[in-house]
This record gives structure tokens, C-alpha cells and sequence, in this order.
């Protein structure tokens, strides 16, 4: 950068040294599978893993079973937060930190919003690969 400033060349300052392969029949001293050059790898923690959607589906149903101002009776799979179970948006917001407890991950507010039934829980927490 220093070169540039001045008006100087950059070329003309770098020096680069290059040393010839050793001619053993045409021949690289390493060898590239195509398989290594497009197979990535990743951690199982970067990676992740999704859990099974009957689980997470009972899990949710459990949590929000235990939810105080519910009626377990009413509480099925396709329930819906407010029309179903009579739940205000306060409710729906403990709710949802409820699930991010049992999960042990953070559902973004964008995503929390959405997230008006039990099925959109389960399909949300069921497809993000931190859920625990």
C-alpha cells in the first residue's frame, strides 16, 4: 500500500521466489482426490442435528400443556395459540421463551411472531439444527 501512496510501481518492488518442482515423470509431490477437493466436512456442533418431528411435537405439547392459563384438554397438535387455546400475545411471547428453554436455543423475534400454533412450533423447532 505504502508503494502505492507514493506512486510507485507495485510490481516493480516484489521479489518472489520460485523454485521448480522436482521432474520425478511429471509427477506433483502431493496428490488431489476429487473427492477431498469437493466433499466439505464439518464439525458435528457446526453441522448440527434435527431432531425427530414426533418428538419435538410431543415435547411442545408437553410444554405448553404446563403452561398455566391453558386447559390441557384443549391442547392438540393443530391448535392454534389464540383461537384455540384463548392465549393474549403476552402469552404466546412466554410461550415462546418456554419453548426456547425447553430447546435450548433462541428463536429470533422476526420467527417468534410467526409462530401463532403448535404446528408452526413444532415445524420451526423440527427444521433448525440447534434445537436440543
Amino acid at each position: 500500500m505504502a508503494a502505492r501512496k507514493c506512486g510507485l510501481p507495485l510490481m516493480k518492488y516484489l521479489r518472489v521466489q520460485v523454485d521448480s518442482l522436482p521432474n520425478n515423470n511429471n509427477r506433483l509431490p502431493f496428490t488431489i482426490s476429487p473427492i477431498n477437493v469437493f466433499l466439505r466436512r464439518f464439525s458435528e456442533e457446526v453441522r448440527g442435528t434435527f431432531l425427530d418431528k414426533s418428538e419435538v411435537t410431543d415435547r411442545v405439547i408437553s410444554t405448553v400443556k404446563n403452561f398455566q392459563k391453558v386447559d390441557p384438554s384443549k391442547v392438540n397438535p393443530n391448535a392454534h395459540f389464540q383461537n384455540d387455546l384463548g392465549l393474549d400475545s403476552l402469552d404466546a411471547v412466554e410461550i415462546m421463551m418456554a419453548l426456547e428453554e425447553e430447546f435450548g436455543f433462541e428463536i429470533p423475534d422476526n420467527e417468534a411472531d410467526k409462530i401463532n400454533s403448535i404446528k408452526l412450533a413444532v415445524d420451526f423447532i423440527a427444521s433448525h439444527p440447534q434445537a436440543k
